[in-house]
C-alpha cells in the first residue's frame, strides 16, 4: 500500500482531503491511496506556476535544452520503474508500458533540439532600411489533461514541448493510474528544473473544470472520449483559453482481396486486443473486401485463440486485463446485445476466467461478424478486446463505410496495390492513415491529430503543431534611422518603397 499525492512546488501536497482507491485490475484489488485536489488545489499550483514561469519564460534555449537531455536520460534509467507502477494499476503488460514509455521519448528528444523549431524567419529590407522578423513567445501557464490507457506516453505528448517553449505546465493524470507522473515530477526536478515549472494536481471532474475555467491559465491540452472532450474544449475555449482536445475513435481496418491475408490477421490482431483494446488508436472493426471475408474470419480466429490471456506481470501474457469491471461488463453487455441482434460470434471471450485471478477485471478476446451497421456494437467506441468485421464487395463500398463514421482518428488498408493503396490515402476522410500498418500512430517528430469527433479545435499533438500551440508569434519591423536624419510625416496607410 502507498500514497499517491498532488505535486505542487516541488513536493508533495495535500489536496482536498478527499481519497481513493488505486487497485491493480489484475486482482481487483486495492495496491494504494490517491489523495485528490480540488479548486483550490489548483489555484494553488497556478499561482506558483505562475511566479515560475516568470524566470523560466525568460531562461536561455540551452538551459532548457540541457534539462530536457537530463530528463531524457534519467528517464531511459527509470524506465523499469515507470513500467512497473503501469502495469500495477493500468494492468497493460510489462513490455506494452516500456513501449508507451519508449514512444514517450520521442516527443522528449524532439523537445531537446527545440531551437531549431523556434528559430523565426528574416527579411532584410522589406522596405528602404527596414527589416522584418518573426519570433515565438510561451503563452505563459498550460495544463494538460490525460486519460488512463498511456499514463506515460500521452503526457509526454504534451510536457516536453510545452517546457521547451518556455511554459509552466500543470499535469491532471488519470485517477486510475497515476504513479506515473509522480515519478516524472521527480525525476525532473533531478533533471533540475527549477520548481514550479511542471506541477501535478489528482482529481476528477472540480479539478477538470477548474483548470478549464481559471483565468491564471492560457491553454488546455485533453485527450480522451468525445463527450469529454467537447466539454473541455467547449468549457475551456469559453473562457478564451487555446484548446487542443483529443476525442474518441472507432478505427477501420480495410483487407483486401489480394492482401497477405496471414499478415493482415496477425496486425489486426495486435492492433484490436493489444493493451485488451484500450487504445485510441486501437483496431475495433475490420472490413474485408470481396471475397477475402471468410479466408479472413479463419485467419483472425486462429489469432485470437492463441492470446494468452493473464495478468501484465507475467511475461507470458499477450492481452491484460481491462481497466474496471465496468470496462469488463461493457465488452460482455454490448457481445449479448449484437448476438441478440443477429451477430455472429466467431471468437467468444465472455466466459474466461483466469486462474489465481478470480476477481481481476479479465475478458478474452471477442471477435463478432454480421453486425447490423446500426448496432451500437459498431458504431460505438467499445474501448475493449473486441473485433467487428463488416463485409462489402469493392473498395468503393469499404471507402463510403469508413467515411460514414462520426470519428476520424486513425484508419488502415492491408493491400499489394499501390493504386488502391494512394486512393485510399487520399479519399479517406481520416487524420493518421497506415497502409500495412495497423496503428498509424506517427513518431514524436510528426503530429497526431484526428478529424471529426475525434478532434475539437485547431492543433494536433506532439510534433510541429505543439511549438505552435504552445507559443504566440509576433511580427516585428524595425527602422533604425540616422539620428540626423529626418522623414516628412505622412497620413497615408504605409507602402514598401
Amino acid at each position: 500500500m502507498y500514497d499517491v499525492k498532488n505535486w505542487i512546488a516541488g513536493q508533495e501536497a495535500d489536496g482536498s482531503g478527499t481519497t481513493q482507491e488505486i487497485v491493480d485490475p489484475a486482482t481487483g484489488q486495492q495496491v494504494g491511496t490517491l489523495h485528490l485536489g480540488d479548486t483550490a488545489t489548483v489555484d494553488r499550483a497556478v499561482q506558483t506556476a505562475r511566479e515560475a514561469q516568470k524566470d523560466w519564460g525568460l531562461s536561455s534555449l540551452s538551459k532548457r535544452t540541457q534539462i530536457l537531455y537530463r530528463m531524457r536520460q534519467l528517464m531511459i534509467e527509470h524506465t523499469d520503474e515507470i513500467a512497473g507502477v503501469i502495469t500495477r494499476e493500468h494492468g497493460k503488460t510489462i513490455a506494452d508500458a516500456k513501449g508507451e514509455i519508449a514512444r514517450g521519448l520521442e516527443t522528449l528528444e524532439f523537445a531537446t533540439s527545440i531551437t531549431q523549431d523556434l528559430k523565426g524567419e528574416f527579411s532584410a529590407n522589406v522596405s528602404t532600411g527596414v527589416d522584418a522578423h518573426t519570433m515565438r513567445q510561451p503563452l505563459g501557464v498550460v495544463a494538460g489533461i490525460t486519460p488512463f490507457n498511456f499514463p506515460a506516453m500521452v503526457p509526454f505528448w504534451m510536457h516536453p514541448i510545452a517546457i521547451a517553449t518556455g511554459n509552466a505546465f500543470i499535469l491532471k493524470p488519470s485517477e486510475r493510474d497515476p504513479s506515473a507522473s509522480s515519478i516524472v515530477a521527480r525525476l525532473y526536478q533531478e533533471a533540475g528544473l527549477p520548481d514550479g515549472v511542471f506541477q501535478v494536481v489528482q482529481g476528477g471532474k472540480e479539478v477538470v473544470d477548474a483548470l478549464c475555467t481559471h483565468q491564471g491559465i492560457s491553454a488546455v491540452s485533453f485527450v480522451g472520449s468525445t463527450p469529454i472532450a467537447k466539454h473541455v474544449h467547449d468549457t475551456a475555449a469559453a473562457t478564451g483559453k487555446r484548446v487542443q482536445a483529443l476525442g474518441g475513435a472507432n478505427n477501420h481496418a480495410v483487407v483486401m482481396p489480394d492482401a497477405n491475408v496471414e499478415f493482415a490477421a496477425a496486425q489486426i490482431a495486435s492492433g484490436a486486443f493489444g493493451s485488451a483494446g484500450e487504445r485510441c488508436m486501437a483496431v475495433p472493426v475490420a472490413v474485408t473486401v470481396g471475397d477475402v471475408h471468410e479466408k479472413f474470419l479463419e485467419a483472425i480466429k486462429a489469432e485470437a485463440e492463441k492470446m494468452v490471456v493473464g495478468p501484465g506481470s507475467d511475461p507470458a501474457t499477450d492481452m491484460p486485463p481491462v481497466i474496471t469491471p465496468d470496462a469488463r461488463e461493457r465488452v460482455i453487455r454490448m457481445t449479448d446485445e449484437a448476438e441478440q441482434a443477429g451477430a455472429t460470434v466467431v471468437v467468444d471471450g465472455r466466459g474466461l476466467v483466469v486462474e489465481g485471478h478470480e476477481n481481476g477485471n479479465f475478458v478474452g478476446p471477442v471477435v463478432l461478424t454480421d453486425v447490423p451497421r446500426d448496432h451500437d456494437t459498431y458504431t460505438q467506441e467499445v474501448f475493449g478486446p473486441m473485433l467487428v468485421v463488416m463485409r462489402v464487395d469493392n473498395f468503393d463500398e469499404a471507402l463510403e463505410l469508413v467515411n460514414s463514421s462520426p470519428f476520424g482518428n486513425g484508419t488502415a488498408i492491408f493491400t499489394g496495390s499501390g493504386h488502391y493503396a494512394r486512393r485510399y490515402q487520399e479519399e479517406v476522410q481520416v487524420g493518421m492513415i497506415g497502409i500495412n500498418v495497423p496503428i498509424p500512430t506517427p513518431v514524436g517528430y510528426y503530429s497526431f491529430g484526428g478529424w471529426k469527433d475525434s478532434l475539437f479545435g485547431e492543433y494536433h499533438a506532439h510534433g510541429p503543431e505543439a511549438v505552435r500551440f504552445y507559443t504566440r508569434q509576433k511580427a516585428v519591423t524595425t527602422r533604425w534611422p540616422h539620428q540626423d536624419e529626418h522623414l516628412e510625416s505622412s497620413m497615408s496607410f504605409p507602402t514598401h518603397d
